[in-house]
């Protein structure tokens, strides 16, 4: 699984937004049949609906915590909003997918307005079920200090996708 943390180093997700970590789960996130793959592109009109999150090696005992964001808000070479907070579901059953969890925050469908925005899942294994609070805003969050106040610890998983605004001759 280690492998997998080159395109997140690469497309710069560890640096930006998370800590080196070793991968110890198995998380697919599928958009409409499409599955994300780290640094894949996807139209933003394809991801407006909430993705199926699927995770595998976990048991019925274990819990997860997804959260997902966009570093690069308002645009990459100026991301003074970093992050911009789009889902978090916590309280997920291991082996099962996010409906099965309790929605903290409500999914915002990507929105880029300038540039490449990268679009990151993260997924924290919970010590056991817990109360986590919603935070006061979508803009400036921090996947680090949001996982230090939860006691989430590093992740066990992560992916991302890039997705850019679309023109009319984009659509076509």
């Amino acid at each position: 699984m280690a492998r997998e943390l080159q395109p997140l180093i690469v497309g710069g997700v560890i640096g930006d937004v998370l800590d080196h970590f070793i991968p110890t789960i198995q998380m697919s996130v599928t958009f409409n049949n499409k599955r994300v793959f780290n640094g894949h592109e996807f139209y933003p009109s394809s991801v407006l609906t909430k993705p199926r999150v699927e995770i595998e090696g976990g048991d019925m005992r274990t819990f997860f915590t997804l959260v997902m964001t966009d570093p690069d808000v308002p645009g990459p070479s100026d991301s003074y909003l970093r992050e911009h907070l789009h889902w978090i579901v916590t309280d997920i059953p291991g082996t099962t997918d996010v409906t099965f969890g309790r929605e903290v925050v409500s999914f915002e469908n990507p929105r880029p307005n300038i540039g490449i925005h990268r679009f990151v899942f993260v997924l924290f294994k919970q010590e056991r079920r817990q109360i986590i609070k919603s935070p006061s805003s979508r803009d400036h969050f921090n996947t680090r200090n949001f996982a230090a106040e939860n006691n989430l610890g590093l992740p066990v998983a992560a992916v991302y996708f890039n997705a850019q605004r679309e023109t009319a001759a984009r659509r076509r």
